[in-house]
C-alpha cells in the first residue's frame, strides 16, 4: 500500500519504535511459560488497584467525552479481571500439547510486533486487554490509540511498563505511538506504516481502519460493526429481562458496540414492554417527533458524533425536544416498522436510543433480526429473552452472526462475562459476514504461531470398504 500522506519524521517515529520494539521481543522469546505469565499477571494488578481504576476512568471520560466515568471503571475492573481468569493457567509458551495417539506435538512462539489500533469508546479498558493478550504469547505490543483516548493510554503504558521493568523484562515490550497529527490524512498515514512494519495487527476501530489494516499487507485481525437485535418473545421473564436490557443499554452511555440496538417484542407484550421500559426510564418518542430527532442524529445522513455515547439528556437537547420526559429520561424510544437506509433507527446508532419493532409472532421475529442484519451488523451478534430453549436454538441455527445471547444483558456478556462461557474481550471477529477472519472473541490464542512436531505412528491408512462401504451400502 503506497503511503503518500507520510513524513520522514513518521517513517523515522515508525521504523524507531517497531525496532525497539523487535529487539525486547527477542529478549523473551525464549522465556518460560511461568516469566511470561508474570508479566501479565503484573499489568493486571496494576490495573485494578482502586487509584488507578479511578484515575485511567476519569481520564478516560474526560478526554474522549464519550460514556461516564463510573461505568468505565466497572469496565476496566471487570474486563481485567475477567480476562486474567481466562489467561490463567492457560499454555502459550513452548510445548502446549502432545497428542501420543497421532504423534503431534504442538509447540506455541510468539507472532512478533503486534500493532493494536485502539477505538475513542474504550480508551481505558481495550489498551490493558490488548497488552495482556498479545504479551502471553510472549509478543510485543505498539498501541495506536484514536487521539480522544490518548492520554489514557499513555498512561496505561506508562504504568504498564513500570511493572514490566520491576520484573526485569524489557519495558519496550508495551509502547504507543501517537497518531494525533495536523491533519487527519497524516495520522492514518503514520497508523498505516504502523500496520506495515508490525508482524500482524489488532484493529479495534471503524471499518475504514479495519479496511487500511487488511491492505496493509500484513495479517491482521478486524472486528465487525454491531447492531444488535433482540427478539422478546411472549414467554419471556419481563422483569427480568427489562432490567437486563435496561442496565445493558445505558451502560456507558452506549459506547458498546454490543449494546441492544433493537428489540422485536411479540405482539402479545408488545404494550407491556413498552410500558416497563418506559417505567425503567425511559422516553417514548412521539411519532410526531420522530423525524427531529433522526434529522438531528444523522444530518446530512451520517452519525452524528455529538449525540454518540451521550445521555440521554443531551441527545433531546440536540433534537431540540423540551419536554420534561426527555430530558430526564435515561434512554430514548423510538418506534419502526421499517428497515434499511431509509430507516435509520433500524442500524447502529451508538447511544441510548432503543429501537422497539412489534412482530406477530415468532416467525417474524426471525425475520425481522435477517433483515436488520443484511442491513447492518451482519457477523456481530443477536439475542434472545425466552423460556423455550428451542427458540434459542433456532435463532442460533438461522442468524448470520458469531454470536447469540440467551436470556443475558448485551453490553455486559458479549465480551465475555463470569455466568457465560465466553472469551472476555473487547474485540470480537465478526467472521466473513462481517468481513473478517474469525468468529470468536479475539484473546491470546489469536496472537500465537504453532509448529507441529509430527513423528512417526503405525499406519492407519484406511481401505476403500471403510471409506465408502456405508455409502455404498445406502445408496448403491
Amino acid at each position: 500500500m503506497q503511503i503518500t500522506s507520510a513524513t520522514d519524521f513518521d517513517r523515522e517515529l515508525v521504523r524507531a519504535t517497531v525496532d525497539r520494539a523487535r529487539l525486547a521481543q527477542a529478549q523473551i522469546e525464549n522465556w518460560s511459560q511461568d516469566q511470561i505469565d508474570d508479566l501479565v499477571i503484573a499489568i493486571a494488578w496494576r490495573a485494578t488497584r482502586p487509584d488507578v481504576v479511578e484515575s485511567l476512568s476519569t481520564l478516560a471520560a474526560e478526554q474522549s467525552g464519550l460514556g461516564n466515568q463510573a461505568d468505565k471503571a466497572t469496565k476496566i475492573l471487570r474486563k481485567t479481571l475477567g480476562t486474567l481468569s481466562d489467561l490463567s493457567g492457560a499454555k502459550s509458551v513452548g510445548v502446549i500439547e502432545v497428542d501420543e495417539a497421532r504423534g503431534v506435538t504442538t509447540i506455541a512462539k510468539p507472532m512478533g510486533v503486534i500493532a493494536a489500533m485502539l477505538p475513542s469508546t474504550n480508551p481505558g479498558a481495550t489498551p490493558i486487554n490488548n497488552m495482556m493478550i498479545t504479551l502471553k504469547g510472549a509478543n510485543a505490543v505498539v498501541l495506536a490509540p484514536h487521539p480522544r483516548g490518548e492520554a489514557t493510554c499513555a498512561e496505561s503504558v506508562r504504568l504498564a511498563r513500570a511493572e514490566l521493568a520491576k520484573l526485569g523484562a524489557p519495558e519496550d515490550l508495551v509502547q504507543f505511538i501517537s497518531l494525533a497529527a495536523d491533519t487527519k490524512a497524516a495520522g492514518k498515514a503514520r497508523a498505516a506504516l504502523l500496520l506495515e512494519a508490525a508482524d500482524y495487527s489488532l484493529v479495534t476501530a471503524g471499518p475504514a481502519n479495519v479496511d487500511m489494516a487488511y491492505r496493509s499487507g500484513t495479517p491482521s485481525h478486524g472486528v465487525g460493526v454491531g447492531n444488535a437485535p433482540v427478539i422478546i418473545d411472549e414467554t419471556a421473564d419481563l422483569d427480568a429481562a427489562i432490567a437486563k436490557i435496561v442496565a445493558s443499554k445505558t451502560f456507558d452511555h452506549a459506547t458498546s458496540c454490543s449494546s441492544e440496538n433493537s428489540l422485536l417484542i411479540d405482539s402479545s407484550v408488545y404494550d407491556e414492554v413498552l410500558l416497563r421500559l418506559q417505567d425503567a426510564g425511559g422516553w417514548l418518542v412521539p411519532d410526531s417527533d420522530k423525524a427531529m430527532l433522526q434529522d438531528a442524529m444523522w444530518p446530512g445522513g451520517q452519525l452524528n458524533r455529538q449525540i454518540v455515547a451521550q445521555p440521554a439528556r443531551r441527545i433531546a437537547e440536540v433534537a431540540g425536544f423540551e419536554a420534561p420526559g426527555a430530558l430526564g429520561s435515561r434512554f430514548l424510544i423510538v418506534e419502526e416498522d421499517g428497515i434499511g437506509p431509509d430507516h435509520p433507527f433500524s442500524g447502529e446508532k451508538l447511544s441510548v436510543v432503543l429501537t422497539v419493532y412489534r412482530t406477530a409472532d415468532f416467525a417474524q421475529a426471525l425475520d425481522t433480526v435477517d433483515a436488520i442484519l443484511a442491513f447492518m451488523g451482519e457477523g456481530h451478534s443477536a439475542g434472545i429473552h425466552t423460556t423455550v430453549s428451542e427458540r434459542a436454538d433456532q435463532l442460533a441455527r438461522r442468524a448470520r452472526v458469531s454470536t447469540v445471547l440467551v436470556n443475558q444483558p448485551h453490553a455486559y456478556n458479549n465480551g465475555g462475562s463470569f455466568d457465560n462461557g465466553l472469551d472476555f474481550t473487547l474485540s470480537m471477529g465478526a467472521g466473513t459476514w462481517g468481513d473478517n477472519d474469525t468468529c470468536e472473541n479475539l484473546t491470546y490464542k489469536h496472537f500465537l504461531n504453532f509448529t507441529y512436531l509430527a513423528r512417526p505412528i503405525p499406519s492407519t491408512e484406511p481401505t476403500e470398504q471403510d471409506l465408502f462401504g456405508d455409502f455404498l451400502a445406502r445408496r448403491g
